[in-house]
């Protein structure tokens, strides 16, 4: 049953996302905006369908239902619930189908948000939106089919991969990289509609930008979230080892936040056109990408659970995608001509630009170190590998220049600037800057490329700090309002550009986590006996014995421990809280997770390496990484300014000016207002 009614539903996605594809781009191109309403209507079809093969999925992997083939692959009796329900996107085929759920909420809140609003742009974006869907629902319903009936199941399966169940942050973690990587499609649709038709003004640009906001916030998050795991699950010591999968899903952040910050040199000064449209089209690309090194089975890395057969389609596809866009740029290039020429590199355009060529410097990049080791391994057949030198090597200039940028970009003027203006602007932040760096150095801290990160930092931060609070304190002066009123109103009326600053805030604060966990980190190593110690940094690490438990999916064994700080005081960690070894039936190998005491400055962190309980003995591997949790700080930082740029203006600020749709001329067509 569960099978029957899963499958039927994807076949009817399917059939709506064909039809809302051919009627959508055919009465798109021909100009019969009468077909809108089917086409939209198709979009809800498909939302309904995809949403609701999940909710079956979930329904039968609850019920245990190993008629059903994916839940033979995933499902154990012996499964928490909640692990159970994440099971969902745990292996390839249902992650195709976890996929196709996004993409259903995507589509829905899309069409719904318009459907009242851009109806000329609309039938192509919903299109070329249906297209790629109609991909996807092709995949789940034909090579990454999860709904195959087995005749004879068994009474009970293997269950999730241990590596997924064994830290609630994988219960968040895929679904927000699902929610970047999908989100992407939406602002490929707009472009793509907007070029298709011949028709780029400004009233399309702000949903551009705003619906390419929402994937890069989820993206973010998952990023972050992804590194949270490593570094509190794998038990290794770090949170980010340039592996294939954490590379693909770095890449569109690199190209989506190129286009945020380009999408303001178009609005402003009308150039940076084709650049911006390449840069929004692009991030779909490197989205697929992203997904074919995930599910491909191509790129071994931790983060891949799967090996499968859709390689060769996903590269089919990725070819058709580049074509499309290459093909798409080149007729429609001639309507993106600049209204404005850069005047000089001095100045807010000249900045972004700079910005904008350093982070897709970092794509190609951080694309080059990913992909070089197989494209020699096909051509040569001969094996290597491109490492964390390299990437740290290449990546590190351009993230210090994006640093550096991020301060010196919200003090440049637009068009030409001043040059005593920008001296009195940038004498407090440099002397700021200057004197962080005299400071650390001061207090024993080495190593030119992590003072001069310090440094910058606190050059950033001052001035986006006093960019922030200027236009508050000028409401206090000359409206004498109250520092908070003041505050919240300058801000409502710039909401793009403060929340910016508050995303920049979080970006300072987790270039100093990187920075000083990376370079300042202390390391022990050691076996001990019961009641022994090892020193780590200005920590004592004491051994006080081994224990273990069961739970219904799993056993352990943990080493109780003792961190004991430089003031005497003593901090336990034992049972599951200590660091341990999990024993899940599915493994050969146990899955061990580390212990970490996590202070605002500064984490120990402690890994069980081995142990022999006849001996009592135990060995482990600490860190003391100063800062680290500075990048999970950062989180709500992001999120806030990210919410902050979205709010919607009040409406009745919204009447006062006329209808960006107006704003457009009929002969945009011609380039005129491209």
């Amino acid at each position: 049953m569960n099978s029957t009614l899963g499958y039927g539903l994807i076949l009817f996605g399917l059939a709506c996302a064909v039809f809302a594809a051919v009627v959508g781009l055919y009465t798109g191109m021909t100009r019969r905006d009468g077909a809108l309403p089917w086409v939209r209507g198709a979009m809800y079809a498909f939302s309904a369908s995809m949403i609701g093969s999940n909710l079956v999925m979930v329904k039968a992997l609850l019920e245990h239902d190993f008629s059903v083939k994916y839940v033979s692959q995933v499902g154990s009796r012996a499964t928490p619930t909640i692990f159970t329900i994440v099971s969902l996107w745990s292996a390839l085929e249902g992650s195709i189908l976890f996929w196709g759920a996004i993409m259903g909420l995507y589509v829905l809140a899309f069409t719904l948000v318009y459907r009242k609003e851009h109806e000329r742009y609309m039938l192509l974006t919903l299109g070329t939106i249906a297209a790629v869907a109609t991909f996807f629902a092709f995949l789940i319903a034909g090579p990454a089919n999860p709904w195959t009936a087995i005749p004879n199941p068994l009474s009970d399966g293997p269950g999730v991969n241990p590596l997924l169940q064994n830290h609630p942050l994988m219960i968040i973690h895929p679904p927000m990289l699902y929610l970047g990587y999908v989100g992407m499609t939406i602002p490929f649709g707009i472009a793509a509609g907007a070029l298709l038709r011949g028709e780029l003004g400004d009233a399309w640009l702000v949903p551009l930008r705003k619906w390419t906001l929402v994937p890069w916030l989820f993206l973010s998050i998952g990023i972050i979230l992804g590194s949270w795991w490593a570094y509190a699950v794998l038990g290794w010591g770090g949170y980010w080892a340039w592996d294939p999968v954490e590379n693909a899903s770095f890449m569109p952040w690199l190209t989506a936040t190129a286009f945020i910050h380009s999408t303001m040199v178009l609005e402003r000064r009308k150039s940076l056109k084709l650049w911006t449209i390449a840069l929004a089209l692009g991030s779909f690309v490197l989205t697929l990408i992203g997904t074919f090194m995930t599910r491909s089975g191509v790129f071994n890395s931790v983060h891949s659970f799967t090996q499968s057969d859709i390689g060769p389609t996903f590269l089919v596809f990725i070819a058709i995608v580049i074509v499309f866009c290459i093909v798409l740029l080149t007729v429609r290039g001639h309507l993106l001509v600049a209204e404005t020429n850069l005047a000089t590199v001095a100045s807010r355009e000249g900045s972004i630009l700079v910005n904008n060529l350093v982070f897709v410097a970092q794509t190609f990049t951080v694309l080059l170190g990913t992909t070089f080791p197989l494209v020699t391994e096909a051509l040569q057949k001969k094996k290597i590998s491109v490492g964390e030198p390299y990437f740290n090597t290449m990546a590190l200039p351009g993230g210090l220049l994006m640093l550096f940028l991020m301060g010196v970009g919200p003090v440049l003027p637009w068009g030409q600037a001043d040059p005593a203006v920008l001296k009195r602007q940038f004498t407090i932040p440099g002397i700021v800057g200057l004197a962080t760096i005299a400071v650390c150095a001061a207090l024993g801290y080495r190593g030119f490329m992590p003072l001069l990160a310090f440094g910058l930092a606190a050059f950033a931060t001052v001035i986006t700090l006093r960019e922030m609070f200027l236009p508050a304190k000028q409401r206090m002066d000359e409206q004498k309002e109250t520092a908070f009123v003041a505050l919240f109103r300058s801000a409502s009326r710039a909401r793009r550009r403060f929340g910016g600053y508050v995303v920049h805030l979080g970006i300072v604060a987790i270039v100093v986590a990187i920075a000083a966990s990376a370079a300042f980190k202390t390391h022990a190593t050691g076996a001990l006996k019961k009641g022994e110690t090892l020193k780590v940094g200005a920590y004592l690490l004491r051994f006080d014995g081994l224990e273990s438990g069961q739970a219904p999916h799993k056993t352990w064994t943990s080493a109780n421990v003792s961190v004991i700080s430089p003031d005497g005081t003593i901090t336990a960690h034992h049972g599951e809280e200590a660091p341990r070894m999990n024993y899940y039936a599915r493994s050969t190998d146990p899955i061990g997770s580390p212990s970490v005491q996590e202070m605002v400055f500064r984490d120990v962190y402690v890994s069980l390496l081995s142990y022999d309980p006849q001996a009592e003995t135990a060995s482990f591997n600490t860190w003391v990484f100063p800062l680290v949790g500075w990048i999970w700080y950062s989180i709500p930082l992001l999120i806030l300014g990210t919410l902050i740029a979205l709010w919607p203006q009040r409406k009745a600020a919204q009447k006062t000016s006329p209808s960006p749709e107006a704003t457009v001329p009929a002969a945009a067509a011609t380039g005129g207002n491209a």
